[in-house]
């Protein structure tokens, strides 16, 4: 029997979503600057470009929520489960009143940054802000839930970071310069109670009107700072942070107990701070938020999507995410399904290579090896693929090999002192490799000897390219080029007209190349080099990285997530606005639709329709060419999914959900939709766990794709 579930579609007109999407981290990579409870179940965290995620099982799983903006959120406060706000850069506030289903602006009247937020009740509420350039402080209060805000303080000379109230009356607020005010009538008067100009307290945190802590940092040494009060605030005494690193986030569950967070991980105190012993280290991980239910159930969040949790008192603290300590340096894909990604660890001591054999939806890692940082990646097909970087403990150049897709790798040319950052081959014996002081070595046995090539530089090389066994070039440091025609036997320097670094270099044909580089460089060349002419990128962010899947179409990529597309050949660029805000390293597509981009914090990316930018729910204006059912996103998922479309002609569409078995278990859509391009979303709450099918019908022609919902 069939079992007919006709679910609501949430249409936000306003809201583009790029279709890139996260493979890892997952549930993704951006940094997380607030994490906030409101049980021991349910909980959000928030971040940069409107990032909000939200759980209801105690961080086993997180679901992306919708802000509406942008904007880098900085804090966010829950008065219980459906009532909440975030605040964050110029001056923005949102509020959800269920849950986070839906999230709507409120006025703030400032377009200073604010970074932090707390409510008493559903009506009394404080953030705080300002802006560290020209030290202005702001406060700002609402007693009708958000309705209106109002200006309780706006100085010059610091800026303000966290706010917190012991009750409706007693508040304070702490930042940079050590400020730290006090009201004790609700923000009527604030009084400041101290200043150290070499310190920035980050937050602050109070368990009864009287004893209270505030950390944050030394502003010449980093080192980490907490002081205490046990008067209200009129006097505070230095604690013994026992951290060379700076802390951004305090948390009390009574009067002996807390932690405090930060670059170097986690620390705790069981005697109201007089000694804090480190429980976590996990240097340059960046936690910014710290949170707990009770004694025994808390949350931390940071840099890269860092999520994690203890059920101990932080005696074991368990990640939430996927790995994402670490720097992925390049990407290649034999085909839609095999590819590799490579990098090393944060800890800077470990080779990090990952393997997909599904297209992205689960990576494996490979073993590097110790002292191992890997730059650059190259497969020929699912079997052959070269690796090269640099062994640490020597610095001595690294080359891996492989002949079964990575299952084993072993090291090539011992002995050559250099750090080597780039490697190409043209076929499974064929291949050039590139690095420091102009280095170029070239093997025409797969790597079995590798012979010395002089590039007639002495600046570093970053990148290199064939087209053909003869034609071929490097690209690096001060905007050099240089070109071979006889397999690197000779190479000649080729005028560029820049000195900014180039890191990439790539050609669709003989003749038509590209390089990109430092502040926006692209540079193209139709004539296989002879001369070189500079496009207009659009942006000043580095580039890192340029693939072509045609004389036409195009992607860059680089640092603040920046994705560029042409389909012109590079007379135009066009940012692509994805929510990514990790540097991304390199970029890889097999066709003109799909591709990958990896970069820092273990990011890696995934694109199946050119990066193509969608109005939730609503059409596109170009009409579409080709009739497409997009995988969708995320895949597997918990409870909810998205799924894209686009059909060339106007008809009656369905789109339904089968389980295994083949009984009908949801109908997203069923109705006349114009030509164009649509997305919906499915929530399977109420299915269990299991593979599922989503059946397009338009007309006459019909496409279903596979899903995973994992509970």
């Amino acid at each position: 029997m069939k079992k007919f579930i006709i679910l609501a579609c949430s249409l936000i007109f306003s809201t583009a979503n790029a279709q890139w999407f996260w493979q890892n981290p997952l549930p993704q990579g951006n940094p997380l600057t607030t994490i906030c409870f409101t049980d021991e179940n349910t909980g959000w965290t928030v971040g940069t470009n409107g990032t909000i995620l939200k759980t209801t099982n105690g961080g086993t799983s997180w679901e992306t929520q919708n802000s509406g903006s942008d904007e880098y959120l900085l804090s966010c406060f829950f008065i219980n489960s459906n009532t909440g706000w975030a605040v964050g850069s110029n001056g923005i506030v949102i509020k959800t009143t269920n849950g986070g289903v839906n999230w709507f602006p409120q006025s703030s009247g400032t377009s200073n940054s604010l970074y932090s937020v707390y409510f008493t009740d559903s009506n009394n509420g404080w953030v705080v802000g300002g802006e560290t350039i020209d030290s202005s402080a702001i406060i700002l209060s609402t007693t009708d839930g958000g309705i209106n805000w109002t200006s309780q303080l706006n100085e010059s000379g610091y800026s303000l970071h966290s706010v917190y109230f012991s009750d409706s009356n007693n508040g304070w607020a702490s930042g940079l310069g050590g400020y730290i005010l006090n009201t004790t009538n609700a923000g009527g008067n604030w009084e400041i109670l101290r200043t150290y100009s070499e310190e920035v307290l980050s937050s602050i945190y109070f368990i009864d009107s009287n004893i209270g802590w505030a950390v944050g940092y030394n502003l010449s040494s980093y080192t980490g700072v907490i002081i205490k009060t046990t008067n209200g605030g009129i006097n505070w005494e230095n604690q013994t942070s026992g951290s060379n690193r700076s802390l951004n986030s305090v948390y009390f569950t009574d009067l002996n107990t807390g932690w405090a967070s930060g670059s170097g991980g986690i620390q705790k105190t069981t005697d109201g701070g007089t000694t804090w012993q480190i429980q976590l280290s996990l240097p340059g991980s960046g936690l910014l938020s710290i949170s707990f239910f009770d004694s025994n159930i808390g949350w931390t969040a940071g840099i890269s999507g860092t999520l994690l949790k203890t059920t101990n008192g932080g005696a074991d603290w368990e990640s939430l995410t996927s790995e994402n300590n670490h720097r992925l340096n390049s990407v290649s894909f034999s085909d839609f399904n095999n590819g590799w990604a490579v990098g090393y660890g944060y800890n800077l001591e470990n080779g990090i290579i990952f393997n997909t054999t599904d297209g992205g939806i689960n990576w494996s890692n490979q073993i590097s090896g110790e002292d191992h940082w890997l730059f650059s990646v190259d497969f020929i097909d699912q079997d052959n693929g070269w690796i090269v970087g640099t062994d640490i403990s020597d610095i001595s150049a690294l080359i891996l090999h492989t002949t079964n897709g990575g299952v084993n790798w072993e090291r090539q040319a011992e002995g050559l002192f250099t750090w080597l950052r780039s490697v190409y081959f043209i076929d499974e014996n064929t291949g050039w490799a590139v690095g420091e002081s102009g280095t170029i070595i070239k093997t025409t046995d797969g790597g079995t000897n590798w012979e010395s090539q002089s590039g007639g530089t002495s600046l570093d090389l970053y990148s290199v390219y064939f087209t053909d066994a003869n034609t071929g070039f490097a690209v690096g440091e001060s905007g050099k080029i240089i070109k071979t025609t006889n397999g690197g036997t000779n190479w000649e320097s080729q005028v560029t007209g820049t000195t900014n670094h180039l890191f990439s270099v790539y050609f669709a044909d003989t003749n038509i190349g590209y390089a990109v580089g430092n502040f926006g460089t692209i540079l193209k060349t139709t004539n296989g080099g002879t001369n070189w002419e500079s496009q207009v990128s659009g942006t000043t962010n580095h580039l890192s990285s340029v693939k072509f899947t045609n004389t036409n179409m195009g992607y860059a990529v680089g640092n603040s997530g920046t994705i560029l597309k042409t389909t012109d050949g590079g007379t135009n660029w066009e940012s692509q606005v994805t929510g990514i805000t990790p540097w991304l390293l390199s970029v890889y597509f097999v066709d003109d639709n799909t591709g990958w981009t990896v970069g820092d914090g273990g990011t890696i990316i995934k694109t199946t329709n050119g990066g193509v930018t969608f109005v939730e729910g609503e059409e596109i204006l170009e009409t579409p060419t080709d009739f497409i059912l997009y995988q969708n996103y995320p895949n597997p998922f918990n409870p909810s999914t998205r799924i894209s479309w686009q059909s060339p002609v106007s008809s009656h569409q369905t789109l339904k959900v089968y389980d295994v078995l083949g009984n009908e278990v949801a109908t997203l859509v069923d109705e006349y939709k114009a030509a164009g391009s649509y997305e919906v979303a499915f929530d399977a709450g109420n299915l269990p766990s299991g593979i599922y099918f989503y059946q397009l019908q338009v007309g006459s022609i019909s496409k279903t794709l596979k899903m995973i919902l994992l509970k």
